[in-house]
């Protein structure tokens, strides 16, 4: 009868933390138009793979709240956690075991308490020990003043949280989902993150409403700290999402590049690449048509698009096999590397680089952006970063350029030398030099232009130098000289690329 009677409490227990017994809570997340955390955990992980850490704990608040209560109130202390596996359909069981913390904010706004740090702690070193990926939701409201039954520590600033967290850089990668406000200690983990995605209706910041006023900077709605769409452009998300079902669908796909390979994947006509690219070199051209045609149909996922526009980062495959891209868009600056998307690229190719992604890039820059302004943006750390990281690369990487490919710039994208790269090929409408091509005529030949009186006259002297710069700066002529490896047909890309990589795979293995 013992065995019988614990185990009903144990049921009735269990039935506490589902959303059907939590009715009012469940009711009012969807009223505001959002998900219950466990809908959230069901979307992110395959069927009946989880396994939960600490459920039944709750608030440290016994001495001012009953025990059942605080059950009802404070389940799973605020946040889900524990192991799943993810994706494990598209690449394997094996490859598909990950962690997922689950920010509950129907219980007490999704503030961090003690037991809540607990687990955070918990499940951190597993992640780490087992080198598990971790996908995070972030909703809440930061540090939880209320855990009143904790009586040995004074300001709790001694909780091992956020650097445990922070030593997870470059073992276990870190996805962050954020829905809503998230402040504090909350924004601290979603910053920390390698990937941050939020929702249009997301407000994010170091510190919240009460922490701002509290300080004497005045009274601020919660929907006036950090939305979503400012921190879209200060790139400070990676993905801004409609809502909580594309954010978490993204941080699926994301995660996916980093777990393994596709076995399933189409190719789209490879010939079309040879049209992609205008006649005339004074003309831009979409560079995400080119990234669509040579990947996997449906495998590009772009990343921080609307920051550090010039260049593009992002994932995608090959044959079901997972590449970082850096690719410059002409049809921002000319494709100028600027001191914004000098800094997105550091950081993007440094995650490749810590998590074993195979880059590509895709060149087609006049350099580096010159000027008082482009100083004012501290280009000179920010652009020569781009050296620092390049000269740290153990991933390979595959230059291709496109179309312009000068000065310190050209060489910065591709690990900092043009013989960086494990193979470095150009598209026959491929031209380089050491910087661009008027400016060097500009410069260089001052002395003639000046001595021409006739502007007419003049115009067709710069024009003439100009051609001849082109012609000894070919794609062809660059081969010829060794600055580059080879010239090929933009239809061979995919295989070309393919190549270098599985000789490469091939290189290490024997080592």
């Amino acid at each position: 009868m013992t065995e019988n009677k614990e185990f009903k409490i144990f049921l009735s227990r269990l039935e506490k933390l589902s959303d059907e017994n939590r009715k009012e809570a469940t009711s009012k997340r969807h009223q505001s138009g959002n998900r219950t955390a466990r809908e959230n955990l069901d979307h992110l992980i395959d069927e009946d793979s989880f396994i939960e850490f600490g459920a039944f704990a709750v608030a440290a608040q016994r001495s001012r709240k009953d025990y059942d209560s605080l059950q009802k109130e404070t389940s799973a202390d605020g946040v889900i956690t524990g192991f799943c596996q993810i994706n494990s359909n598209e690449i394997g069981e094996e490859n598909s075991n990950a962690v997922a913390i689950i920010y509950d904010y129907s219980v007490l706004a999704g503030t961090q308490g003690f037991f809540h740090h607990h687990k955070l702690d918990r499940m951190i070193d597993k992640a780490k020990k087992y080198s598990l990926p971790v996908v995070i939701f972030t909703e809440g409201g930061g540090g939880r003043p209320g855990d009143v039954d904790v009586n040995t520590q004074i300001a709790g600033l001694n909780v091992p949280t956020f650097s445990k967290w922070a030593s997870l850089t470059g073992s276990s990668l870190r996805i962050a989902v954020n829905n809503g406000y998230c402040f504090a200690g909350n924004a601290a983990l979603f910053g920390t993150a390698d990937f941050r995605i939020a929702t249009e209706k997301s407000w994010i910041g170091m510190a919240g409403p009460a922490m701002i006023e509290g300080g004497g900077l005045g009274k601020y709605d919660p929907t006036d700290i950090g939305p979503s769409k400012m921190h879209e452009m200060n790139g400070a998300i990676d993905f801004l999402a409609k809502d909580e079902r594309e954010a978490t669908d993204i941080a699926k796909n994301l995660l996916s590049y980093f777990q393994g390979n596709q076995e399933i994947f189409e190719v789209s006509e490879q010939n079309r690449l040879r049209e992609l690219i205008p006649e005339d070199r004074k003309w831009g051209y979409p560079i995400r048509d080119i990234i669509e045609v040579m990947s996997d149909k449906g495998s590009f996922l772009e990343l921080r698009k609307n920051y550090g526009r010039s260049i593009v980062t992002g994932f995608f495959r090959l044959e079901g096999k997972p590449f970082g891209i850096l690719a410059s868009d002409c049809q921002q600056l000319g494709g100028a590397v600027d001191a914004i998307s000098a800094q997105k690229s550091s950081e993007f190719l440094t995650l490749c680089n810590e998590h074993d992604v195979p880059i590509v890039v895709l060149v087609d820059t006049p350099g580096f952006m010159v000027g008082p302004e482009s100083e004012e943006e501290c280009a000179v750390t920010r652009m020569s970063k781009l050296f620092k990281v390049g000269s740290k690369l153990s991933v390979p990487l595959v230059a291709i350029y496109l179309r312009k490919a000068y000065g310190l710039g050209a060489m910065a994208m591709v690990g900092g030398s043009f013989h960086e790269p494990i193979y470095s090929a150009s598209w026959p409408t491929g031209e380089f030099g050491g910087m661009g091509l008027e400016g060097a005529v500009k410069l260089g030949f001052k002395r003639e232009l000046e001595a021409v009186e006739d502007s007419k006259e003049r115009e067709i002297l710069f024009d003439q130098l100009v051609a001849s710069a082109y012609e000894k700066g070919k794609a062809i002529e660059a081969a010829a000289h060794l600055e580059i490896d080879a010239v090929i047909d933009p239809a061979d890309t995919r295989k070309i690329i393919l190549k270098a990589y599985n000789n490469y795979k091939k290189g290490n293995n024997t080592q």
